[in-house]
């Protein structure tokens, strides 16, 4: 008899993931690493990062894969510390290695949702560096890709927003380093994975306090969305998020090829070539160079390019821009100059 339905689909989840990892390390003549790889998980001890470890756990060793975990301790709340000490235990229990516990201090640009975020990820690029670790595997569910949808849907941030979290992505110089196995698996089915397998999960005050605009959005917004339109609102934003990134991946591409085109001989922007792309394809350019300037991509929202794309589509003598990162935009003689003051 096979596993429980549940715990079957995390496994697949995470087997697929796997062998993409194996793949990307298999070098142009078709040999493997020459050592097993390592990839970790990022466990905060709830039930959908619980549900992966256990399913690394299980998937790893089959294909010659070290599995370990990581546990990042926000200091946040009291006690923190001895949940992060608990949850290293579990994943020990697991008999992942190697297993560790990192204490970070959270900042507060962006707010507390956006600077534990910074500090998490940070932490993880750390570990994953030191620790030589191929892939870091995240427990993000589509339950979690509705809600982040929603999330860029509110802020109005464009096309980009709305295709969510992406299944790979990556850390400072290394672009596939995160994988999230759950986008397509069902926050109730990684719980009823935990249930079956006897796995004790924390659950996380933080994700039950109106406080955060998450927590909002899945016990209010989320259950008001499914009473008004029917069942079928997570499956049908999770979709959208994947056509969604598909526009944007090809639109950043469209805009990457055109760059060249619309730079003068001395690289400048040159405003009549940047007029004539299309609006989608203008702001994207005018993105790659604010940020290229120096100006933080986090940062960097749709209202500040909208500014900037004013520049060069109601222009009326407008002074400069300014932008995150002390960078500006200023119109100079049919030129765009974007750089820090």
């Amino acid at each position: 008899m096979g596993p429980h339905p549940a715990v079957a689909a995390i496994r697949l989840a995470v087997r697929r993931v796997l062998h993409d990892v194996l793949t990307d390390l298999t070098d142009p003549t078709g040999r493997a690493a020459a050592t097993p790889p390592l990839v970790l998980v990022a466990c905060s001890g709830g039930a959908d990062s619980m549900a992966l470890a256990s399913a690394l756990a299980f998937e790893a060793p089959k294909l010659g894969i070290r599995a370990g975990g990581i546990t990042i301790d926000h200091g946040l709340q009291p006690g923190s510390d001895l949940r992060a000490a608990e949850v290293v235990s579990r994943m020990t229990a697991l008999r992942l290695d190697p297993v560790e516990s990192v204490a970070v201090r959270v900042g507060r640009d962006g707010g507390p949702e956006a600077a534990a975020r910074d500090a998490r990820y940070a932490a993880l690029d750390e570990a994953a560096d030191r620790l030589g670790a191929a892939a870091v595997l995240l427990g993000h569910t589509r339950d979690d890709q509705a809600e982040t949808v929603l999330l860029g849907l509110a802020r109005g941030s464009g096309i980009r927003s709305l295709s969510g979290m992406a299944e790979v992505s990556g850390g400072p110089g290394r672009t596939r380093r995160y994988r999230r196995p759950f986008l397509h698996v069902d926050r109730q089915t990684a719980r009823k994975a935990c249930m079956v397998q006897s796995l004790p999960v924390w659950d996380d005050p933080h994700n039950i306090d109106p406080a955060y605009t998450r927590s909002r959005l899945r016990h209010e917004g989320l259950p008001a969305l499914e009473k008004a339109l029917g069942k079928g609102v997570v499956e049908a934003l999770a979709r959208t998020a994947q056509l969604s990134r598909d526009d944007a991946d090809a639109l950043d591409a469209w805009a990457a090829d055109a760059e060249a085109g619309v730079r003068d001989a001395d690289g400048r922007l040159e405003c009549a070539k940047l007029y004539a792309l299309p609006p989608a394809v203008r702001r994207r350019v005018l993105r790659r160079a604010v940020v290229a300037a120096g100006s933080p991509a986090g940062s960097l929202f749709a209202r500040h390019i909208e500014e900037v794309d004013r520049l060069i589509t109601g222009w009326r003598g407008q002074g400069a821009i300014n932008l995150p990162g002390r960078v500006e935009a200023q119109r100079q003689g049919g030129r765009l100059v974007i750089r820090q003051g």
